[in-house]
Order: structure tokens, then sequence, then C-alpha cells
């Protein structure tokens, strides 16, 4: 059973920084493609950051120069370094693994920045 698990969350004050991770457990092969998501109160989920297993990567504009997504292929994690928080980052951050065309989501993990 494929599991996605996150952690690194919590309260940071604005200019702060955070480093989220994610673990996939349940295969015995790596992840092509892994992404972070996130959605704050009242919006939709939306895209931060995804990764490809040949090291590509792209960002939303909101987060590029900030925020670093990188992947430890022999601990099956992925990071998301998040840096210079801004109050308007605070969501709660899931991450999502693509396995054979099917979306596997974590359970989320809170980030809250204070002015």
């Amino acid at each position: 059973q494929v599991q996605l698990v996150e952690s690194g969350g919590g309260l940071v004050q604005a200019g702060g920084s955070l480093r989220l991770s994610c673990t996939v457990s349940g295969i015995t092969f790596s992840v092509n493609v892994m992404a972070w998501y996130r959605q704050a109160p009242g919006k939709q989920r939306e895209l931060v950051a995804t990764i490809i297993s040949d090291g590509r990567t792209n960002y939303a504009d909101s987060v590029k120069g900030r925020f670093t997504i990188s992947r430890d292929f022999a601990k099956n994690t992925m990071y998301l370094q998040m840096n210079t928080l801004k109050p308007e980052d605070t969501a709660v951050y899931y991450c999502k693994a693509v396995i054979h065309a099917y979306d596997y989501w974590g359970q989320g993990t809170q980030v809250t920045v204070s002015a």
C-alpha cells in the first residue's frame, strides 16, 4: 500500500525558513514525478513545485527564488526548502506522487507564517 507522509510544517515569522519532507513508502521503485501543492483557507489547491526523476524542476511564479524542491532517491523522500517566507505562504502543504498514472497524496502539513 502506497503511503505519503509529510512533516516539517509549523509556525514561523515572516522572513523565516522551513523545510518540508515527504516520504513515500510501500513501493520498491523510484517515483518519476513528485510535487508539492498548497491550499490556503477558502482557496483552491495550487501547484507549488514539481520535480521529475531526471532532476528537472518547475516552480510557481509566487515561490520562484524562495523555495527549492529536491529529492533523495535512496530515502524515497522529497523536500521543499522554503526561505523568505511570507504571510501569503500560509496554507496546508500537500505532497503528491504520480505512480502508474495515479495520483497519491499525503495528509498535509500546516505552514503558518506570521507577519
